[in-house]
Order: C-alpha cells, then sequence, then structure tokens
C-alpha cells in the first residue's frame, strides 16, 4: 500500500555496498541450553568470511571476554585488520533487531549516514533487555552519525530489523503478525497507516507490502526476514511448503499469493522465486525457525543458513541463480538456530 514520502533519510538495500557488518558476540548459553559450546566456532566461520571483503564489528561484553574471542578466531583463521571490537554488555545477541538501522541521509554535511534508533523491548516476550536497548544508540555514536529516534503519538516506536527488507527504492516488506497483532504487541495503537506513515519518513518508504503471518517456531511472532526477501530492486524470494500436513503450507500459500499480486513503487509487478524449506527441525520437543530466507548479503557473497537437509542444495542453487556476482557461501546453522535465529537475525549491515 502506498504512502507519500519527501524524507531525506533512505534505508539502502541489503545488497548495496557495506562499511561494515556488526554482530554481537555470544555468551548467553541460556539462550542455547545444552548447545552452546559450537555456537563460536560458528561465529568464527562467519566473522571469517565477512572479513574477506568489509569490516567486521564486534560488540564483546568485556576485556577478557575479548581476549577469549580474539583466541578463537585466531584458531579458526578468522582475525585480521578487518575485525573490530566493541565493549559494550550485551543481553542476547541478535543485533538485527537490538542494533540499529544505518540510512542514507541526503542533508547530512559529511558522513552522509544516520542511525535510525527504534525502541527495543525484546520483542515484546522477554523481560532481560536493558542492556540491548542501548546498543542502537552505542553504534550510532562509534561511527560518529546522528541518531533518529522514529516517534509516534509521543512515543518511541518499537521495531526490529528482522520484521522489515527493503529494495532501497521506497518498497518495503513486512508482516501482520508481526507489527498488528496483539501477540506480542510492539506499538499498542498503531495501524497500518501509521506504521506507513513511520516507514516513509524515516526509511524513505512510499510503498509498503503487508505479508500475513510468520513461520511455525518463530518466537519474534511473524518477523520477514524468515518468509521473504528483496533480491534484486524488483525481485523477492519467498519460502513456500508443499506439503499441506505442515503447519507452514498455508500461512506460506497465502503470503506467495500476496507477492504475486503486489507491486513495487513504481507499480511494476514483481518477480517471485520461490525458495523451499527445510525438513521440520526440532529439539526437545520444540520447532525451530529454520528457513533459508535467513541468508545475509555481504559485500562479495551471500551467507546461506544450511541444515544438512535434502532442500540445501536447491536453495544453494536458487540464491546462485539470484546472485551470480557474489558466491554463496553456505554455513551449518542447526545448532546455531536452537537460539530461535540464524544469520540474517545476528548480522546488521552499515552501508558505504
Amino acid at each position: 500500500m502506498p504512502a507519500s514520502t519527501r524524507s531525506n533519510l533512505l534505508m539502502p538495500a541489503e545488497w548495496e555496498l557495506h562499511a561494515a557488518t556488526w554482530v554481537a558476540w555470544p555468551h548467553n548459553a541460556k539462550d542455547w541450553p545444552g548447545k552452546f559450546e559450537p555456537v563460536p566456532w560458528v561465529y568464527a566461520e562467519i566473522v571469517r568470511n565477512l572479513a574477506r571483503s568489509e569490516a567486521v564489528e564486534i560488540i564483546v561484553n568485556d576485556g577478557d571476554s575479548q581476549r577469549g574471542i580474539r583466541s578463537i578466531l585466531d584458531r579458526a583463521n578468522s582475525l585480521g585488520s578487518n575485525v573490530h571490537f566493541h565493549r559494550w554488555p550485551t543481553d542476547r545477541v541478535w543485533t538485527r533487531d537490538s542494533g540499529c538501522i544505518f540510512v542514507q541521509n541526503s542533508q547530512a554535511r559529511r558522513n552522509r549516514l544516520s542511525a535510525v534508533t527504534w525502541r527495543f523491548n525484546a520483542w515484546a516476550k522477554y523481560s532481560n533487555y536493558r542492556r540491548d536497548m542501548h546498543i542502537g544508540k552505542l553504534m550510532a555514536e562509534s561511527m560518529d552519525v546522528p541518531a533518529v529516534e522514529p516517534m509516534f503519538v509521543n512515543k518511541r516506536v518499537v521495531l526490529e530489523g528482522g520484521s522489515i527488507d527493503v529494495n532501497g527504492r521506497g518498497t518495503l516488506l513486512t508482516t501482520e503478525e508481526c507489527l498488528l497483532s496483539k501477540v506480542q504487541q510492539r506499538n499498542p495503537g498503531m495501524k497500518k497507516k501509521d506504521y506507513e506513515a513511520v516507514f516513509a519518513e524515516y526509511l524513505g518508504v512510499s510503498n509498503v507490502i503487508w505479508l500475513g503471518k510468520g513461520i511455525t517456531g518463530d518466537d519474534t511472532h511473524g518477523h520477514v526476514d524468515d518468509l521473504a526477501r528483496f533480491v534484486a530492486p524488483n525481485r523477492v524470494v519467498t519460502v513456500v511448503e508443499p506439503n499441506r500436513k505442515d503447519k507452514n503450507h498455508t500461512p506460506l500459500k497465502e503470503n506467495l499469493r500476496r507477492l504475486n499480486s503486489a507491486s513495487d513503487q513504481d507499480g511494476r509487478h514483481l518477480e517471485v522465486v520461490e525458495l523451499p524449506m527445510p525438513s521440520p527441525i526440532y529439539f526437545e520437543k520444540t520447532r525451530l525457525p529454520a528457513s533459508y530466507a535467513n541468508f545475509y548479503i555481504a559485500n562479495r557473497s551471500v551467507l546461506v543458513p544450511v541444515f544438512n537437509d535434502a532442500n540445501d542444495r536447491i536453495a544453494l542453487n536458487t540464491l546462485a541463480e539470484c546472485f551470480p556476482d557474489r558466491e554463496i557461501v553456505p554455513i551449518y546453522c542447526g545448532d546455531l538456530v536452537w537460539g530461535f535465529g540464524t544469520l540474517h537475525c545476528l548480522t546488521q549491515q552499515q552501508p558505504a
């Protein structure tokens, strides 16, 4: 649905050139009970691949943590001049959601970047987020860019980066389940038109495509980065589930229908590419939010979560066709997803 905008702020698409990628190093074993040990090594692999083409800004809890992390990175051949550390305590490490969103600012005199610092309330679900709620402003201060606080009716707007995806030209994807439901309600009283006005003012968005529900097992209650992602200004990949008995079948079919009838900011129909889902992954009788849509687009590569599943190859080949100029890098996330997130959830890009 279109919304008028004259904003001087614009959120670039993820595939546009990065100065850096931000991550927060995992430290809370309670987020991966019984599976924490392999998680830092997954992070080391992520850092190694990212640092080949851009800076990696790593948020660590303290000096002792930094020394241990440097040892892990060194052993994994992931430590180099592109890796930088910031000593800021965190509750969790999902930087996509707790961090700021860097945007281009056409009126800035020098850096040409600003940082949109949403209010973070741990997905309206958890009580321990007092450290994470400051991360966005700390990121902005460290890069010496102005922080912008989105407001609605004199209150800071709650939003997580994983709940939106943009094409950098004025179109944004999100879900009704995440932003409009009274379950894990972020902003009581805000309606579609209110969100669209906020997106227009702070992200330069003139066209919002509303999908329905998220995937089963997603404790964020409907983040779009497990569902559908822009891979080009007019092309979207979206996950589908052909098994009619699977809980994801009906909501993903409805999202596909909406995308096939949607248009971009210029009124052109989208090119929609279907991406499979992996077979359901359970741990301790809990279904986990495993999705190939949670990939991360770096400067020269695309990091893709894989799960030792038969559909891994199909997903990798599909994304290789979408990104012929980038290396497709599979990262095993069967352990990482026990924390209810994977590659896109833990990263946040800083545009060049």
